[in-house]
């Protein structure tokens, strides 16, 4: 039986400075990491007589030791709190899904600035708009700033090679600057009003459209008039739609967290320069006992760990960590409000994000009961055995190649209601004879289950082999090798004519293939994961081929090192544009003599 833990001994050598703290059991494992402002004082209020929630005195119950880690600063012990989080996943905490990056859109810096859609890092090369919630609502503004603003969205390979306008001139979504049909000054001025409008300025740019077009009309230019009118028409639709413009500008977080049936959601909601611009709803783990306001502030603290926080967050529930503003402030470098609504606008917001919250809840609700339906039915179907408090695992393999050359093997995940990323993995497969998929998926599945030798691997409930009788039996081939052969294998044949529907499923067992309805949910949950399979090794060999093509015949041209070969690349967009281009063009790039242009033209003519 446990001993009870000494806190007494512990808090008389805890400091009050800033730092982490960790939870661990007495295995050893990692029960919970939190950060305070005061050590001593934060970790002592585990250990008071009676607890507010059952699952913090659950946990206090298994401690066996208390670590902790003194930081300079209380931004430092956020961000050390977050590396410890999404590294160790203690039961504990709150977990949320590690978002990397969100959409912006970018206004390039060159002559002719270019409007497109950004996801990563950003840099002082550009100016960003953002983040976004979606790709979707960044393509939505793309598209509306092309209709009122017309600016270019091709990238410069493509904008300095052309010699006359592209489809995007014709149907009026671009003024058409790499032909020169439109003045640097308007096109420039063009850029300036889409900036105002990126910023909430849309009364400003409705103002200088205005003048423009009374301007225009005076001096009887009919035409650039009636172009003026048309964008502030646009202009005004927009705003129409926006109902929920505060008219004010600024950035905006709205975040929510919802209890429903057994389901805790929390929604983010993003209103940039004033303009609401959609919602992305999370789903948590680790929080089956936990409540709206711990989830609220378990996000607030992981996600703005990654992502900018703006100077104001509207909750619909004050956070349970009463003093995350003051951390997110010091991480920002300047005030953050945590705030809930006081104005009717702000609570149209909150209303809103509750509302998507409680949707999306409906709706992953029905998703987990559609493919748990689809996975009983698979395990009748193939008389699946699956140890009880396991989530079903398939992993699916395929092959790509083009006439056997860069062949890719591709396998990816399916486990816990949906495809794992993350667990995806692709093989670039050597040393085999081009086109032979026997032997490519040998090697694949040879290469992904070797490591179950050596460690704790994840163990699939089931494997699918993407083709027939052959590649099953070099399946069974290489696990037979690694002595894996009681992990269930099958093989999904594609019918005639290849139509979804009439797939032949082949047992590694013996068993007579088996050719389910094409209504079986079994036989959807096998397409989904074949598909998904398909498409992951599909683009990871066009990639290697993409790779290849764009250097082998480069590399093969004396006086062509990595440094001149990327700048041909960078300046025109691949071997393609390289072979378009005329040699004096070719020269244009830093380092190619003219000398070395006329061989460069040679080579691919």
């Amino acid at each position: 039986m446990q001993a009870p833990f000494d806190a007494k001994s512990l808090l008389a050598t805890l400091t009050e400075l800033p730092g982490v703290y960790r939870m661990i059991d007495l295995a050893g494992v990692v029960l919970y990491v939190g950060k305070a402002k005061n050590l001593k004082k934060r970790v002592a209020s585990y250990f008071r007589d009676h607890h507010p929630s059952p699952r913090i005195a659950l946990m206090v119950a298994q401690i066996a030791a208390v670590e902790t880690t003194v930081t300079r600063s209380e931004a430092e012990a956020l961000l050390l709190e977050n590396n410890l989080i999404k590294s160790l996943a203690p039961r504990y905490n709150i977990l949320f899904r590690d978002d990397k990056s969100y959409p912006y859109i970018v206004l390039t810096r060159d002559r002719y600035q270019r409007l497109g859609f950004y996801r990563g890092a950003t840099d002082k090369r550009a100016d960003y708009f953002g983040p976004f919630p979606s790709s979707q609502a960044v393509r939505q503004s793309i598209h509306l700033l092309q209709k009122m603003f017309r600016l270019r969205t091709c990238e410069n390979p493509v904008f300095n090679n052309r010699s006359r306008p592209c489809l995007l001139y014709q149907i009026k979504r671009c003024s058409g600057p790499c032909v020169g049909l439109i003045a640097p000054e308007r096109y420039a001025a063009d850029v300036e009003m889409a900036t105002m409008f990126l910023q909430g300025r849309q009364q400003d740019v409705i103002g200088r459209l205005s003048a423009a077009m009374d301007q225009a009309a005076e001096s009887l230019a009919f035409e650039q008039a009636a172009i003026c009118r048309d964008q502030i028409q646009a202009l005004r639709q927009v705003q129409d739609k926006q109902y929920v413009d505060s008219g004010k500008g600024g950035d905006v977080d709205v975040v929510v967290a919802v209890a429903e049936g057994g389901m805790l959601c929390v929604n983010l909601a993003m209103v940039r320069a004033g303009r609401h611009l959609g919602d992305r709803p999370q789903f948590p783990s680790n929080a089956a006992d936990s409540s709206p306001r711990e989830a609220l502030s378990a996000f607030l603290a992981q996600h703005y760990v990654a992502h900018p926080v703006p100077s104001r967050l509207l909750v619909n529930l004050p956070p349970a960590d009463e003093e995350l503003a003051d951390w997110l402030g010091e991480m920002a470098g300047r005030p953050v409000r945590v705030m809930q609504p006081r104005l009717t606008m702000q609570r149209i917001w909150i209303e809103m994000a509750e509302q998507n919250a409680r949707l999306a809840i409906t709706a992953r609700r029905s998703a987990l009961s559609r493919q748990g339906e689809r996975l009983e039915a698979l395990r009748a179907a193939l008389g699946l055995e699956v140890e009880a408090g396991k989530e079903a695992r398939i992993e699916c393999f395929d092959i790509s190649h083009t006439q056997g050359e860069s062949t890719v093997a591709a396998c990816v995940v399916y486990q816990g209601g949906g495809m794992r990323k993350s667990d995806y993995r692709r093989f670039n497969i050597q040393d085999i004879q081009p086109g032979d998929d026997y032997a490519a998926i040998r090697q694949a599945v040879s290469r992904r289950y070797a490591k179950l030798l050596t460690s704790d691997g994840a163990v699939p409930t089931l494997i699918l082999i993407d083709g027939g009788s052959g590649q099953v039996s070099s399946a069974v081939s290489a696990l037979a090798e690694l002595g894996l052969t009681h992990l269930p294998l099958l093989g999904v044949a594609k019918g005639e004519a290849r139509k979804p529907g009439l797939e032949t499923l082949i047992f590694a067992d013996g068993r007579e293939p088996l050719q389910l309805p094409a209504e079986h949910p079994a036989l959807h949950l096998i397409q989904e994961v074949r598909d998904e399979a398909h498409r992951f090794a599909v683009s990871g060999h066009r990639a290697r081929r993409g790779k290849a093509a764009h250097s082998s015949r480069l590399e093969d041209i004396g006086g062509i090192g990595p440094k001149r070969r990327k700048g041909l690349i960078s300046r025109f967009g691949g071997l393609q544009g390289i072979s378009d281009a005329g040699i004096d063009q070719l020269t244009a790039v830093p380092g190619i003599s003219r000398e070395l242009a006329e061989k460069i033209y040679a080579a691919l003519h």
